[in-house]
């Protein structure tokens, strides 16, 4: 019987039955049937203990006997303020202040509106649009959809229906770029400031790492030089996260890299461990503030129904207490060194004529090839080899969970060069 699931991003006509996961335990989850294939993608880069790690289920099981669920309209409870606490205190210097909501998208929908609103009650109403990177995916939620690559993002049917924003090019210096490398990409975005600065509330982007556009890696000067551009022309900087949070890049923010502090900061996927879906939107003193006033204008309309979920802030403090407690940087920058001498410094990889680039970052790796023809049946074959691969277009990547061994770094980017140079 076909299942009734309507799966995402699926092409309906040719779409083959999916597998089905039963199970999951360390870097590899279990199908019906006892396949076992090792997760290159960490579940869309959330799963970083991996599968079934026992203290964030014990987490769970043990706040599902106290409480599940209860508004936080009007209502507070110990894991939402634990937690808002610990985020406040791992996050850069002056995010005090913590909104919480059920997913990345979502997230992000809350800092736009944020960011608008703040402008309006500073007596600056023309500053309703938003200013975004090329190369930029934010979420698939309408606001969201309106913010990511207009032209070659997966959003172009719904062109008519979106509200019109401001882009500015996507960074071309890598991440290790010297100043003033970068200069060029920042004069790029001065442009756009200058010109539109009058109507922009905020600058949005994933700092970095652009991922689902195409994995595309930046410098930290860039954030320094766009917080100096924010401050000039009056606009808030808001940092996405979602991917990058919680040691992706290497460090256990992005923004930690270039020491800046954005205006607003959007956390998920790896906030929770993967464990549960949720958000958070942290801000600075000067946004929170704004909100403080005898108007009802002044109170922030938005309002998810399973915003602070209990079980979600407990398995999430758990998941902090665990990266921290068992050395997780540490764990990265060994998959760093991995990636690094098993991708980035094979030549032969490198010299493959369907390869376009190979780069690495942090806990993160993609193959860049010329045409995402190159990549038709991968998945299929990867998990021939035992190894779950996803790739995105034309890029071919991992992102694994921290807690994969060396050995198990090696299986999975074998298997990635295997596609070029062994078939």
């Amino acid at each position: 019987m076909t299942s009734p699931v309507w799966h995402p991003y699926a092409h309906l006509k040719t779409q083959p039955p999916a597998p089905k996961v039963v199970g999951g335990e360390g870097p590899r989850f279990t199908l019906e049937g006892g396949e076992s294939l090792l997760d290159a993608t960490c579940s869309w880069w959330c799963m970083i203990h991996g599968y079934a790690h026992p203290r964030l289920v014990a987490a769970i099981r043990e706040q599902a006997g106290e409480l599940c669920h209860v508004m936080l309209g009007g209502l507070t409870h110990e894991p939402a303020d634990r937690l808002a606490r610990e985020l406040v205190r791992i996050t850069p210097a002056g995010l005090n202040h913590v909104f919480y909501s059920d997913s990345g998208s979502v997230g992000m929908e809350v800092a736009m509106k944020m960011a608008v609103q703040y402008h309006q009650l500073r007596g600056r109403p023309g500053k309703h649009r938003l200013l975004s990177l090329m190369k930029a995916y934010h979420g698939d939620t309408a606001g969201c959809m309106a913010v990511c690559d207009p032209e070659e993002g997966m959003h172009s049917l719904f062109a008519g229906y979106l509200p019109r924003h401001h882009f500015a090019p996507a960074p071309t210096a890598p991440f290790d770029a010297e100043p003033e490398a970068v200069r060029a990409d920042l004069d790029a975005l001065r442009a756009v400031l200058e010109t539109h600065h009058h109507e922009i509330a905020a600058l949005l982007m994933e700092p970095l790492l652009q991922a689902a556009g195409g994995l595309n890696m930046t410098s930290p000067h860039y954030l320094r030089g766009a917080r100096e551009l924010c401050d000039e022309f009056d606009v808030l900087l808001v940092f996405d996260e979602v991917a990058t949070g919680f040691g992706r890049t290497g460090k256990v923010f992005a923004a930690d890299h270039a020491d800046v502090t954005p205006d607003i900061m959007v956390l998920s996927k790896g906030l929770t461990g993967g464990y549960l879906g949720h958000a958070a939107t942290l801000a600075t003193d000067r946004v929170h503030d704004a909100f403080v006033g005898d108007s009802p204008e002044h109170a922030f309309m938005h309002g998810p129904t399973f915003m602070g979920n209990p079980l979600a802030c407990r398995v999430a403090l758990e998941s902090l207490a665990v990266f921290e407690e068992e050395g997780y940087l540490g764990r990265i920058a060994g998959l760093n060194r991995v990636l690094r001498d098993e991708l980035l410094e094979d030549a032969a990889l490198a010299a493959h004529p369907a390869v376009e680039d190979v780069r690495v970052l942090g806990a993160t790796a993609v193959i860049e090839t010329r045409d995402a023809a190159d990549l038709a049946g991968v998945g299929d074959w990867a998990r021939g080899q035992g190894v779950w691969l996803r790739p995105i277009g034309r890029w071919l990547y991992t992102m694994p969970a921290y807690i994969t061994d060396d050995t198990d770094m090696r299986r999975i980017t074998d298997v990635m060069k295997g596609w070029f140079l062994t078939r």
